[in-house]
This record gives structure tokens, C-alpha cells and sequence, in this order.
């Protein structure tokens, strides 16, 4: 007898970042006919960043837009789609070049719905490549969300995993407010499990992706896996951290921080950012109005240092957070 052959799809164990930015946008497009994408090299190319692969394929140059090299014609073209009925997903293909359509993003955009008084809405996302890691030098591995941070009126994602990266997207997409999506370049090829049909995370809400009773370690990002990378090590000493994902910093969870702070007492912010400026700095000072009390020892910060980012590896892990850092920072932390 010939053996049989299961023919039956086999439900995949692992998804890779770079692979979820794709298939968050495609489960977007697919829900929604009024989703399009833009950006340069998005379409046949499937992004420099490989993050678009077969959307051209499936939707079609109707909804997939191959366009010039022009942050302000990419976001300006976003902002009339949203204001006019559309969903445009915009891609710009640096964070650090969001400085070249800053007059849209900053001082356009996040306004239109309070000047017109909830008259005209803009739902778009501008998601961008982030953060330092991979050598690609001063002008191209910037962590810029404190950038946007700094606007009224913009949500700030950052997702750390293949899982987020959808369900964040999902929520990003359907948002009547103009997101900022930043997908972090270190993070690209990481894997995860893949998320279920229909994932939406609601933004605006942290996680807690590691207990532990004697310190609270708040990350973003590709920072996460280096608050947990640092938890692991610390374990081996007898010190349980806790980390805490923020995964947005629009609108920003700091009720999940305060909770985790009431377990352990002890706080440290461990972010990509330059010190100076650092969403870090505004997150220590709601802790200070709100959370006074439950500090048994100062708040720490581990973030990057002020200066522009090394192309050299070696250098550049001199100017970035590392599992080091938090190890040592957490340590001192704990003996006070």
C-alpha cells in the first residue's frame, strides 16, 4: 500500500520580525480596502529592510506605491490620503531620516484633528527601520523615539517581538490618531511564536515578560531582550528581576510600572535613547508624583550615552546599553 501523504498545512513554530511587519500590514490590507502602503523600494524590491516582501504581489501598485526619494512627498502624500478617507501605511526608510519630513510629522499631522475640532481625522502610520546595533554609523542608527516623544498628539509604538510587531500593527492601522511605528533594525531577525488570527495588542499597554520580587526593569524595544538577557544573569545571584515591556510610549502604561514597583521596590529604566532627553527621564519623574512610597532605593537609569553613534562595533557597544551595564547598575541597586 503507497503511504499517505498528509497534505494538511503544518502550523508554523517560529516567525521572524521581519517577516511579522509583512504580515501585519498584509492581515490590515486584507480586513481593510482602504489600507495602502508607500514608500520607497516597498513594492518589487520588498523594502531595503526586506519588511514588505509579497505585498505588491498580493494587493497590487493600486495599493503598493513604489515612490521617490522624498520623506516629505512620502508623508505629505500619507497625510492627504488620511485626511481624505484612506489609511496609508508610510514607510520611511531610517529613523533618522523622519528629520527630513519633520515639518509634516511634528507640526502637521498630530494637529489637524484638535484644530479642526474632531472635523478631519488622520489615520496613518509612519513606521521606520530604528536603532543602533549593526555598525551603520552616525546617521543611521539613531534611536529616535524620544523624538516623537516630544510631539502632543502622535502614539509611539515600539514592539520587541514578532508577535507584537502584528498585533500592535493591527491596532496601529485601525487608530483614528497618526501613529509612529518603529521597528528596530537589531530586532529584524529575531523569531518568536506567531500570533494567532485576528491579533490586535491594545496600545498603550505594557507587559510583564518576566516576574521577579527585587527589582523592576523597564525596557523598549531591542531592550528588552537585554533587560532579560541581564534578569537571567542576575538570577544566578540570588537577585528576581522583573521586566517590564512598555511597548508604547504613546499612550504611555504606567500603571503597569507603579504595580510592578509596589512588588519590588526598587526601580531601573534601561533605554536605547541618549540619556539626555531619554523617555526614560519622564517616566523616573511620574514614578516621583505617583510612586514615591514604594521606593525603598533611588531610581537608576541605564541609557545610551550623548554623543553620535560610532560606526565601529566596538565603539558603538561603548555608547549603547548593554547586558552589562543593566548587570552592574542592578547590582549596585540591590547592595543599597
Amino acid at each position: 500500500m503507497a503511504d499517505v501523504i498528509d497534505a494538511r498545512p503544518v502550523a508554523r513554530r517560529h516567525i521572524t520580525y521581519r517577516e511579522a511587519v509583512a504580515e501585519g500590514i498584509a492581515r490590515e490590507m486584507r480586513r481593510d480596502p482602504a489600507v495602502v502602503c508607500l514608500g520607497e523600494d516597498i513594492g518589487a524590491a520588498g523594502g531595503v529592510f526586506k519588511t514588505t516582501v509579497g505585498l505588491r504581489d498580493e494587493f497590487g501598485p493600486e495599493r503598493v506605491w513604489d515612490t521617490p526619494i522624498s520623506e516629505q512627498a512620502i508623508v505629505g502624500a500619507a497625510m492627504g490620503a488620511a485626511m481624505t478617507g484612506m489609511r496609508p501605511v508610510a514607510e520611511i526608510m531610517f529613523s533618522d531620516f523622519l528629520a527630513c519630513c519633520w515639518d509634516y510629522l511634528a507640526n502637521e499631522i498630530p494637529k489637524v484633528r484638535y484644530m479642526t475640532g474632531g472635523q478631519v481625522t488622520v489615520p496613518l502610520v509612519v513606521r521606520t527601520a530604528n536603532g543602533g546595533g549593526l555598525g551603520f554609523g552616525a546617521q543611521h542608527s539613531q534611536a529616535t523615539e524620544n523624538w516623537a516623544f516630544t510631539i502632543p498628539g502622535l502614539k509611539i509604538a515600539a514592539p520587541s517581538t514578532p508577535a507584537d510587531v502584528v498585533g500592535m500593527m493591527a491596532a496601529a492601522v485601525r487608530s483614528d490618531d497618526p501613529v509612529v511605528f518603529f521597528e528596530h533594525k537589531g530586532l529584524l531577525a529575531s523569531k518568536g511564536a506567531p500570533p494567532p488570527p485576528d491579533h490586535v495588542v491594545e496600545l498603550g499597554r505594557a507587559a510583564v515578560v518576566r516576574e521577579g520580587g527585587d527589582v523592576t526593569l523597564v525596557a523598549l524595544a531591542s531592550m528588552v531582550p537585554v533587560a532579560l538577557r541581564a534578569a537571567g544573569i542576575l538570577s544566578g545571584e540570588g537577585i528576581e528581576a522583573e521586566v517590564v515591556d512598555l511597548r508604547c510610549l504613546v499612550p504611555l502604561d504606567v500603571s503597569t510600572v507603579l504595580a510592578s514597583l509596589a512588588r519590588t521596590s526598587r526601580l531601573v529604566t534601561v533605554e536605547e535613547n541618549p540619556y539626555q532627553g531619554g523617555w526614560g527621564g519622564t517616566l523616573v519623574s511620574v514614578v516621583a508624583d505617583e510612586g514615591f512610597g514604594l521606593l525603598d532605593a533611588p531610581v537608576r537609569r541605564v541609557a545610551g550615552e550623548c554623543v553620535p553613534l560610532p560606526f565601529a562595533d566596538a565603539l558603538e557597544q561603548q555608547v549603547i546599553p548593554t547586558v552589562d551595564k543593566v548587570v552592574a547598575t542592578v547590582r549596585a541597586l540591590a547592595a543599597y
